[in-house]
C-alpha cells in the first residue's frame, strides 16, 4: 500500500502546480486589465504569415508608450513597448482568409511601421478609434501618421 502512495502524491503535487499556474496567469491577467487604459491585442512582428504568429495579449497606454503584455504569461515586465513617436499605421483592414481564425472575432488589424521593422496589432474597433485617437494627441513636432 506503500508504494501506491508515492506516485499519487506526485500527482496531486503536480495537479496543485497546475492549478496555481492556472490561478497565476489569471490573477496577472484580472490585474493588468483593472488598470486605466487596457485593451486586448493581439500582435503580430511577422507580416505575410498567412495568419501564424499571433500572439494573445493586453496592451495599456502609458503617456508616451503603449506596453504589450503577452496573455499567457507570468511575467509582470511588457513583452514589447511601442513608443509613440516610432510608430506610424499604414493601413487598417478586416482580417481575411486564415487570420479570420487567428484573431479574436470583430477585431480590426492595423499595420504599424517603426524603426525596428514592421509589426501588426489587431484590436477590436472601439480600440482602434483609442488608438488612433491616442497617436494623433501627441505633441507638437512629433510626426504621427494614421490611415
Amino acid at each position: 500500500m506503500g508504494g501506491l502512495l508515492i506516485p499519487l502524491e506526485a500527482v496531486a503535487a503536480l495537479l496543485a502546480l497546475l492549478v496555481l499556474a492556472i490561478a497565476g496567469v489569471v490573477v496577472r491577467r484580472r490585474w493588468l486589465s483593472r488598470q486605466f487604459g487596457t485593451f486586448d491585442c493581439s500582435l503580430r512582428t511577422t507580416t505575410g504569415a498567412h495568419g501564424k504568429g499571433w500572439r494573445l495579449g493586453v496592451a495599456r497606454y502609458e503617456a508616451d508608450r503603449i506596453e504589450w503584455f503577452r496573455v499567457f504569461s507570468a511575467s509582470m515586465r511588457p513583452r514589447h513597448v511601442l513608443q509613440r513617436s516610432d510608430l506610424a499605421v499604414q493601413e487598417r483592414r478586416v482580417p481575411a482568409g486564415a487570420e479570420a481564425f487567428s484573431v479574436m472575432s470583430g477585431f480590426l488589424i492595423v499595420r504599424c511601421r517603426r524603426p525596428q521593422g514592421p509589426l501588426e496589432l489587431a484590436m477590436s474597433e472601439q480600440s482602434y478609434t483609442g488608438f488612433a485617437s491616442w497617436l494623433e494627441s501627441a505633441p507638437p513636432g512629433q510626426n504621427v501618421s494614421v490611415a
